[in-house]
């Protein structure tokens, strides 16, 4: 078989659209170029890009864990408020989400 440049790239581009493909149009209401899931690894390494709970020195909660999440809570200030859902459900990243949004 004889493959050319175009055609490899073509595929490749296929590759990647049916790779990505599957996080958009999920339901939420997240701008299409942010794919990242909700409540995912890459997620939580995207919020701790935004709110950063370490002491800037390679110390601090690990990143997804409780402790990660109340940090985050309290550096948004919203810990102890009646309208965050329970740290343990899609609800939460939803919620810190549309926070960081704002």
């Amino acid at each position: 078989m004889k493959y050319s440049a175009k055609g490899t790239l073509l595929w490749a581009g296929l590759f990647l659209a049916s790779a990505t493909g599957c996080a958009v149009g999920n339901g939420d209401d997240r701008s299409a170029s942010d794919s990242t899931a909700l409540c995912s690894e890459a997620w939580y390494e995207t919020v701790e890009a935004e709110v950063p709970t370490g002491d800037g020195h390679g110390h601090g909660p690990d990143v997804g864990s409780e402790e990660w999440k109340s940090v985050v809570e309290f550096k948004l200030g919203i810990r102890g408020q009646p309208d965050v859902p329970a740290r343990d459900s899609d609800a939460w990243c939803r919620h810190i989400d549309q926070v960081i949004s704002e």
